[in-house]
């Protein structure tokens, strides 16, 4: 049996995601926000991992402001705890695309963002996990994003406010970092919820990310029934 691209599933399901909020310059500009001081953390459940072609679930009864947020994201390689930036680079393995879909509405009814980005099928990753070697400067890195068709986001990670780097050692201040554990750093600016008029994902929708050489996704939307009978 031949397997095309289509049939990838994600490349594995890591033990932890860490999730950066609000680390592009871009992005705050959009929103109208102060640029943070230090980097936001949150966590992305591992329960909401999918492939990078596999439908996302959107349930219009859960959420009405399920946004994109194209991200790269930074595997850890080795264990990791109170590094410095220069030992945080070296303990990287390698680095994946990842979409860290988000309920907008759950994370301002929350003030916490745990259900708001841990909702299942709200974090493809993939479609291939490409070894450190292969990215040799992580703060180059362009990120794109498609929302049925239309280019939505245009970026890169020269706009990060943190790097990954400095990311990676922060991370490791406050927890050990465990090798398989995900660090997503963070989307530039063209998100659906800033817009004017807002613009939100739902069933029927197509959603593609491009993060730099890492690869392409592509996930239809669907709904609870579709997901039901297999999407």
């Amino acid at each position: 049996m031949n397997v095309g691209p289509h049939n990838l599933l994600a490349p594995y399901r890591p033990p932890t995601l860490f999730g950066i909020g609000l680390n592009y310059h871009d992005t705050v500009q959009e929103m109208g926000w102060e640029v943070p001081k230090k980097p936001y953390l949150f966590p992305k459940l591992s329960s909401s991992v999918t492939g990078p072609y596999d439908p996302v679930e959107v349930d219009p009864a859960v959420t009405a402001r399920a946004d994109w947020e194209a991200e790269l994201g930074v595997v850890i390689g080795k264990p990791l705890r109170r590094a410095t930036p220069e030992q945080a680079l070296a303990a990287v393995f390698g680095y994946v695309a990842a979409n860290d879909i988000s309920a907008r509405d759950l994370q301002a009814a929350d003030g916490q963002w745990v259900r708001g980005k841990g909702l299942d099928t709200f974090c493809p990753l993939g479609p291939w996990l490409v070894t450190v070697d292969e990215v040799p400067d992580p703060q180059d890195v362009s990120l794109r994003t498609w929302y049925n068709g239309t280019l939505v986001q245009d970026g890169t990670s020269k706009s990060m406010i943190f790097g990954v780097a400095e990311l990676i050692a922060y991370c490791s201040r406050w927890f050990t970092l465990s090798p398989g554990d995900v660090i997503l750093t963070g989307t530039p600016a063209g998100c659906g919820d800033f817009r004017t008029p807002r613009m939100a994902l739902t069933p029927g929708d197509l959603v593609e990310i491009e993060v730099g050489t890492l690869g392409r996704q592509r996930n239809p939307v669907i709904g609870p029934d579709a997901a039901e009978h297999g999407g």
